[in-house]
């Protein structure tokens, strides 16, 4: 039985569950983050510090190689004995100090215990619990980094196109907390050569993420900033209180040759894909393909929660029935099914609230729905929906 099959006379998942027990932060196959610190990065954004143990940095190393800027986690948190996911963004890369930290020592302990950061929008019940309430030293189970939103998902990464062998130019449009993601994607781009330019929509004014910025600006004469408070005139790009195109064009980049990075609202992506069609007419070029898109939220409202207008009047809907066919119960939906059954008093199964994590799928009996991400719309038979990212187009009935 030289090659053939050896049992393991003890069992991993056994020493795990023994583990556990005995510190609940020891694993071998799972991954876990301890709280160490919280830092304040605006008035509505928080970055929690987490301790990795070793499965999550064996995982990470060994299956990703480390993570990427524009990744998140999934967090499964505990409250009053309910279990709880949610997906956050990660801030930074690998192995990066973090830029907050002024103190030479906090930023070599910082290094040396393997940590990895998060930014957080503290409201709703996990996030403020996140972020207010779990003691420093807790423990939460995680996943490993996921998500597309980064540059070597895109190819790009490498990926010279121009005539003196640049590597793409880059830019970045954020609204609000949508600046999360891409504070470590800004950083790799910038190391791998490229030209970036980020536009960040905000109602609050963040003298941290200010400093980040003019740090980067220093370093990287490449980079390119515009931080734009929609409270304050003097900060309009063109003159102009949300994206618009001559805001766009006003930049003077090669539009057709750069790659778009976004995260934000419903409301901030339906302005971007409003003013590249009309540079894309004005110019006769196609800039729409070069758009890669984070987004976060659901809620179809006039406005969204930065004060830009909802400047897409595809993404609204009338009001149609939606009924549950194992629960027999109804409701009228004009958003989101998540959010119009939440709006009703019922409650649905349902994790990142992105379209990410797929734990709000369900089977759709009948009915047509469409997906305000992608545009789709689904047929009016059986199929699996996500609750999170579709909009009852006629009246719905759900498996649930």
């Amino acid at each position: 039985m030289a090659n053939g099959y050896r049992p393991e006379i003890v069992q991993r998942a056994f020493v795990d569950f023994i583990g556990s027990r005995l510190h609940p932060f020891w694993s071998l196959m799972t991954p876990k983050l301890r709280l160490i610190a919280r830092y304040t990065l605006s008035d509505d954004l928080i970055a929690l510090r987490f301790e990795t143990n070793r499965a999550f940095r064996q995982q990470t190393s060994e299956l990703m190689g480390g993570w990427q800027g524009g990744q998140y986690l999934d967090l499964r948190v505990c409250i009053d004995g309910v279990y709880h996911q949610r997906s956050y963004s990660i801030v930074g890369l690998d192995h990066q100090p973090l830029w907050w930290l002024d103190d030479a020592t906090e930023r070599h302990t910082a290094d040396q215990r393997h940590t990895v950061t998060i930014a957080i929008k503290p409201q709703g019940l996990v996030s403020n619990h996140l972020t207010k309430q779990m003691p420093l030293a807790s423990v939460v189970d995680t996943s490993l980094p996921l998500g597309h939103f980064t540059l070597e998902q895109t190819s790009i990464a490498a990926q010279n196109t121009s005539n003196d062998n640049k590597p793409t130019p880059l830019l970045f449009i954020a609204g609000g907390s949508g600046i999360t993601p891409m504070l470590g994607l800004i950083n790799q781009a910038l190391s791998n050569g490229h030209q970036v330019t980020l536009l960040h929509y905000s109602r609050t004014v963040s003298s941290k993420l200010q400093h980040q910025w003019q740090q980067l600006s220093d370093a990287y004469p490449d980079f390119i900033y515009h931080l734009i408070h929609t409270e304050d005139p003097t900060t309009y790009l063109a003159g102009e209180r949300y994206l618009s195109a001559e805001g766009l064009l006003s930049l003077n980049l090669p539009l057709v040759d750069t790659k778009i990075f976004a995260c934000g609202s419903q409301a901030l992506l339906a302005g971007l894909y409003k003013t590249v069609n009309e540079i894309s007419v004005l110019q006769n070029i196609q800039l729409r393909d070069n758009i890669i898109v984070e987004n976060f939220g659901n809620a179809l409202t006039d406005f969204d929660g930065d004060g830009n207008q909802l400047l897409d009047n595809a993404l609204q809907t009338e009001s149609h029935t939606v009924y549950l066919r194992s629960r027999q119960r109804q409701f009228d939906s004009d958003t989101t099914l998540l959010v119009a059954a939440e709006n009703a008093g019922i409650r649905l199964a349902h994790g990142c609230r992105q379209g990410i994590c797929q734990l709000c799928r369900c089977n759709k009996v009948s009915g047509v729905v469409k997906n305000i991400q992608t545009g789709k719309v689904s047929g009016d038979g059986y199929e699996s929906i996500q609750t999170c990212i579709n909009i009852a187009i006629t009246d719905v009935v759900l498996d649930v």
